[in-house]
C-alpha cells in the first residue's frame, strides 16, 4: 500500500490560475452577449453565436487532440509534458485575445467569434491537462475535492470577470448609459492576452511536474466489468454523455440569456444587468466552496462547520466586489436564504453522486418554473440560483459517468470533456425559442435538462448494478 501523500499546495496554488481565468472568460460572455447584440444588431438567437462559438471549441480541441495524438503514435500531453502543454495552451488562447484587435477596427462579428474560439481552443487544451494534474498533487482520495476546490476559484474569476469586463467596457455603476463603441472590449481583452502570456512563462518555469508520479490504484473493491475495447460500449458512459451535455447546457444557456431577460421583462441596461450576471457565477462557486470542504482533510464535526461557513464566506466575497464596484447591496441580502437551501440539500445527500444529482435537478426545476411564472426581482433570483444547484453537479455526473471503464477511462474522459459544447448548442436553441415565442417561457429548455439529469440519476446506479458496481464504489472524479 502506497504512503498517503499531502496536498503539494506549492504546485497547486500556480496550478488554479488557469482555473481562474476560465471563469473569468466564461462568465464575462454574458456581458458580451448584450454588448455585440446591440452594436452588431443581432436577434437573441444570432447573439447565442458568442457561447456557440466559446463552448464548440472545445469539441474542436478534443477531436484535434485525438487526431495529433493518433498520428504521432503517442498521446500528446504525455510526448509534450504537461507544464509544456498547460504553457502551449495558454499561448494559443493569448492569440485568440489579439484578434480582438482587427475585429474591433473592422466592426467584425464573425472576428470576434473567431477571437474567443481561439481562446477556448487552448482552454480546451488547458482542461485535458489540469483536471488530472490536480488530482495528482496529492493523495488520490482528496483529488476530486482539490478539484471541487479548483472550481471554486474558477468561480471567483465567474463572479469578479462580468464585473471588471462591464467596467472596462461601460464605466462605473453611477453612469449606466454610457456611449457603447465596440472599440471598448479591446483593452480588457488585451490585458487579459497579456496575463496569458506571464502566467505560460510562470508556469513553464515553475515546480509543476512535466510528468506527474502515477500511484497504482488500491483496489479495495474488485470490479466485475471486464474492459471492453471501446469506452463508448459502456451504457453508462453514453448516459453520462448525455447528462454532460445537458448539465453544461443548462448552466451555459440559463446564464447567457439573463441579459435579455431583464432588459426586455425588468427594462434594466446593459451596465445595470452585470451584477446579477456576477451572482449567478458566483452561485456556482458558494455551492464548489461548500462541497470542497473535504479537502482539508479535517475531522467530521469541523468539515460539517466549514460545509455552513465556506459558502457564507463565498457569498462574502461576491458582496465585497460589488461594494467596491459601487453596486448597491440590499436587494442581494435574501439571497442567504437560497445558500441555506443548498447547504441543507447537500448535506442531505450524503455524498451519494446519484441522490445529489437527482435532488438539485428537481430543486432546478423548481426554481425555474418560480422564474416563468413569476416577475420582477423574484423571477430574477428564482433563475439565479440555478446557479447554486448546478455548482456541483459536473463530478456527480462526471462519477457516474466514467465508473467501471477500466483501461478505457481516459478515453471516456476525453469524450466527456468534448460534450461540454452543449453549452453553446443549448444556450443558441433557448436564443431561437426566446425569439419565436419570448424570453421568459425560452427557460423550459432549462426545465427539460434538468429532467433528464434526474431521469439520468434514477437510471445511472440500475446500470451500474447491472455490471455489479454500487454506488458506494463511486466517488466524484471531476471539475468543471
Amino acid at each position: 500500500m502506497s504512503q498517503t501523500k499531502n496536498t503539494n499546495w506549492g504546485q497547486f496554488i500556480p496550478l488554479v490560475t488557469v482555473f481562474f481565468f476560465w471563469g473569468f472568460i466564461a462568465a464575462s460572455n454574458d456581458i458580451l452577449i448584450p454588448v455585440f447584440k446591440k452594436a452588431f444588431d443581432l436577434s437573441q438567437g444570432q447573439s447565442q453565436f458568442v457561447s456557440l462559438a466559446f463552448y464548440i471549441a472545445y469539441t474542436v480541441g478534443s477531436i484535434i487532440y485525438m487526431i495529433v495524438s493518433l498520428i504521432m503514435g503517442k498521446d500528446l500531453i504525455n510526448k509534450l509534458g504537461y507544464k509544456n502543454s498547460l504553457s502551449l495552451g495558454l499561448l494559443i488562447s493569448a492569440l485568440g485575445t489579439l484578434l480582438f484587435i482587427p475585429a474591433a477596427n473592422l466592426h467584425s462579428y464573425p472576428l470576434m467569434l473567431s477571437g474567443l474560439f481561439t481562446v477556448a481552443l487552448g482552454f480546451s487544451l488547458q482542461q485535458t491537462v489540469a483536471n488530472p494534474l490536480a488530482i495528482a498533487l496529492g493523495d488520490p482520495k482528496t483529488g476530486s475535492q482539490r478539484l471541487t476546490l479548483a472550481g471554486g476559484i474558477n468561480n471567483l474569476g465567474t463572479t469578479i470577470g462580468p464585473l471588471i469586463v462591464a467596467y472596462a467596457i461601460f464605466g462605473s455603476a453611477t453612469e449606466p448609459n454610457s456611449d457603447l463603441s465596440i472599440d471598448s472590449v479591446k483593452i480588457p481583452y488585451l490585458c487579459l492576452g497579456v496575463a496569458f502570456l506571464l502566467v505560460a512563462i510562470f508556469l513553464k518555469f515553475s515546480s509543476l511536474p512535466s510528468h506527474p508520479e502515477q500511484e497504482e490504484e488500491n483496489n479495495d473493491h474488485v470490479n466485475v466489468v471486464k474492459d471492453r475495447s471501446s469506452a463508448l460500449k459502456y451504457p453508462q458512459l453514453i448516459l453520462g454523455m448525455v447528462a454532460i451535455f445537458l448539465y453544461v447546457g443548462v448552466e451555459v444557456s440559463t446564464a447567457s440569456n439573463l441579459p435579455d431577460y431583464m432588459q426586455k421583462e425588468l427594462h434594466f441596461s446593459i451596465s445595470q444587468v452585470a451584477p446579477y450576471v456576477s451572482l449567478y457565477w458566483a452561485s456556482m462557486m458558494i455551492g464548489r466552496w461548500g462541497g470542497a470542504a473535504e479537502a482539508f482533510g479535517l475531522d467530521k464535526s469541523k468539515t460539517m462547520i466549514l460545509k455552513f461557513i465556506a459558502p457564507y464566506l463565498a457569498f462574502g466575497i461576491f458582496l465585497l466586489v460589488n461594494k467596491i464596484a459601487g453596486h448597491d447591496l440590499k436587494p442581494f441580502y435574501f439571497y442567504a436564504v437560497l445558500i441555506l437551501v443548498l447547504i441543507i440539500a447537500d448535506i442531505s445527500t450524503k455524498g451519494n453522486p446519484a441522490k445529489m444529482v437527482l435532488t438539485f435537478s428537481i430543486i432546478g426545476i423548481i426554481a425555474l418554473l418560480v422564474g416563468m411564472n413569476t416577475s420582477g426581482l423574484v423571477s430574477v433570483y428564482a433563475i439565479t440560483s440555478v446557479g447554486l444547484f448546478c455548482s456541483t453537479l459536473w463530478p456527480s455526473i462526471f462519477a457516474l459517468a466514467i465508473n467501471g471503464l477500466g483501461k478505457n477511462t481516459s478515453q471516456g474522459s476525453s469524450f466527456l470533456i468534448m460534450m461540454i459544447m452543449g453549452g453553446g448548442v443549448t444556450s443558441y436553441l433557448q436564443g431561437l425559442l426566446a425569439d419565436a415565442v419570448s424570453i421568459h417561457f425560452s427557460y423550459i429548455v432549462g426545465i427539460i435538462c434538468f429532467s433528464y439529469l434526474a431521469f439520468y440519476a434514477i437510471i445511472s446506479p440500475i446500470v451500474l448494478r447491472k455490471q455489479g458496481i454500487h454506488l458506494s464504489e463511486v466517488k466524484s472524479e471531476g471539475g468543471h
